[in-house]
């Protein structure tokens, strides 16, 4: 049984952390180590996370001395990581128990390197608001239109990242969308599971939820990271924008 290394950057989520890890605590794949990346300079949070350290030796906690961000602190966590598999988990999702295995099991079978699931997503009272279909993604086209992979349900190969110099950037949002974006370019599939594995949570408040940013960062992906010039990056984000506004 291969190790799974599940990454949880930490950031203000003191009322979901708790059952983050213990849906990773308690899936029925039990060869797997718990990465936190504690991505707080106020420190109120640190003591509750350490106690929650102590209910599983399988958890790390990294403490970075000043905030960089939720992908940086996962480059920081795939840096420290000693597993074959890299599981990415943010602090206030959820998994079911079966999703490790399920998931392992699909990829190890048909010698797949990236995957990822259906979701549900739920508000902060854990009501059902939603849900996303998992959909193959063989071609870098597709993916630039509307990125439909949910960072919580993804597991890939550590050697994918690695062997090809792939990183998360510093960005505030979309910085799962580039690294999938680079995948992509590599002529790696990320192949789907459609089933819902993952519980999702849709905070309003939160970064993601930032309509400004959001746009922000989506015109980086395109003129920044994928080098497209001012007009080829404001379509392709009209149509990003477009697409998610429909699947609301």
């Amino acid at each position: 049984m291969d190790l799974v290394s599940v990454i949880i950057p930490y950031y203000k989520k003191r009322k979901f952390i708790k059952s983050t890890i213990n849906s990773v605590i308690q899936q029925t794949y039990k060869n797997l180590e718990i990465i936190v990346v504690y991505d707080d300079e106020d420190l109120e949070d640190l003591t509750f996370i350490s106690d929650l350290k102590k209910n599983d030796a399988r958890i790390i906690l990294i403490q970075n001395k000043f905030r960089v961000g939720a992908g940086i602190s996962r480059n920081l966590g795939i840096d420290r990581s000693s597993g074959k598999y890299l599981a990415f988990l943010d602090a206030d999702d959820n998994w079911v128990p079966e999703k490790l295995d399920i998931q392992i099991s699909f990829m190890k079978k048909n010698n797949f390197q990236a995957s990822h699931t259906s979701y549900l997503i739920v508000d902060d009272k854990k009501k059902i608001i939603g849900n996303r279909i998992a959909k193959n993604i063989c071609s870098l086209k597709e993916l630039l239109k509307s990125c439909d992979i949910g960072l919580s349900t993804v597991i890939l190969e550590k050697k994918l990242l690695i062997e090809n110099d792939i990183k998360f950037p510093n960005l505030t949002t979309k910085e799962d969308f580039v690294v999938w974006l680079q995948i992509l370019k590599k002529d790696i599939f990320i192949y789907a599971i459609d089933k819902n594995l993952t519980i999702w949570t849709k905070l309003d408040k939160s970064l993601s939820s930032s309509t400004t940013q959001k746009l922000k960062d989506g015109f980086k992906v395109y003129n920044y990271f994928m080098g497209f010039n001012f007009l080829k990056s404001l379509y392709y984000l009209f149509i990003l924008s477009f697409n998610f506004i429909r699947k609301k």
